[in-house]
């Protein structure tokens, strides 16, 4: 197992400018923030270059900070027995990255549920719909200024308990 100190040292020197912030994270996992507009690039380096070899795509999600999105992607690395986390961040305003389908077919179903339930756009991803709800659903429900609908399709969710007065999800 390589050091976690040594190979972040590996990934500033081969991805540079591209990474914004790293750090050495609990359960032996590290953390690496790069810049949005370069993902392709460095998940591409990540994945391919026979220095880290992160094959293996364990998850992706999307978080919402309130002023801001990010992106989360969790790798690992067979051959350096490694797990590493990559983030970015997006602006609230245009919320977009470029899809990693290129590179991760499995990420798919991930990137269409980010997109459904935050409304962060995967440019180049292709069939970014809704996966979780209708397609005539408005709004993205995890988003932290979501205001949860009155009604939906004849449902009447304030009796249903699902909204309170304000709007806002139980």
């Amino acid at each position: 197992m390589v050091e976690r100190q040594a190979l972040i040292e590996r990934l500033k020197k081969r991805l540079g400018p591209s990474i914004v912030n790293s750090a050495e994270m609990p359960n032996d996992d590290i953390l690496v923030e790069i810049r949005k507009e370069d993902v392709l690039a460095v998940m591409d380096i990540l994945k391919n270059d026979r220095t880290f070899m992160f094959h293996s795509l364990t998850n992706h999600l999307g978080v919402d900070y309130g002023e801001s999105f990010a992106v989360v992607y969790n790798l690992y690395s067979y051959s350096l027995d490694r797990k590493i986390t990559v983030k970015a961040y997006l602006d609230r305003e245009h919320p977009e990255i470029d899809s990693l389908e290129p590179l991760f077919k499995g990420i798919n179903w991930f990137e269409r549920e980010t997109y459904d339930l935050l409304g962060i756009i995967f440019t180049g991803h292709s069939n970014l719909t809704r996966l979780l709800l209708p397609p005539d659903w408005e709004g993205h429900p995890l988003r932290k200024d979501y205001v949860y609908p009155e009604d939906y399709g004849g449902i009447d969710n304030k009796r249903a308990g699902l909204c309170e007065e304000t709007g806002s999800a139980e």
